[in-house]
């Protein structure tokens, strides 16, 4: 083998390896993301506002069903702390998340179903589907939301 085809050679073994790790970067960095994700909805399976919290920047913002609920601390005191109260489970189904990372930000696309029942007797349990689209900010190497905006509707009958 001359010198020249050893060259070729190792440049054809290497090209792969030096075009993936950026790739894996980008991969681990969504991992990152997509794990914020998953800790808030566990915390929300949990019925706990305040671990919720620890996913969220102090200054994010947080819309919901088509108002601005303003800061995480405000959503949090003023809407879904009393709403977790009244909850006796709350479960996702069929949970798909897509994060793109561009830097030191990210978006995210999640779409979902979930059940919750409540503590007082007799009251339907509620069904619905969901989206929900955050902005994360990395920020001393830590990734957290700091705009989370979520919609739902009730499912639609099977035809």
């Amino acid at each position: 083998m001359t010198y020249r085809s050893m060259i070729i050679a190792i440049a054809a073994l290497a090209a792969p390896a030096m075009i993936a790790a950026p790739a894996l970067a980008q991969t681990t960095a969504e991992t990152q993301v997509v794990a914020v994700l998953d800790g808030y909805r566990g915390a929300l399976e949990a019925l706990s506002a305040s671990r919720s919290e620890a996913f969220f920047w102090p200054d994010a913002q947080v819309f919901e069903q088509g108002g601005a609920e303003g800061s995480i601390s405000q959503y949090l005191s003023h809407h879904l702390a009393p709403e977790l109260e009244e909850f006796s489970s709350f479960a996702f189904q069929d949970h798909v998340t897509k994060a793109t990372v561009v830097g030191d930000v990210a978006y995210a696309t999640e779409t979902y179903r979930f059940q919750i029942a409540f503590k007082t007797a007799g009251r339907a349990p509620v069904e619905r589907r969901g989206v929900a689209t955050s902005v994360l900010r990395q920020r001393d190497g830590e990734w957290r939301i700091v705009s989370y905006h979520s919609s739902t509707r009730a499912p639609r009958p099977a035809s």
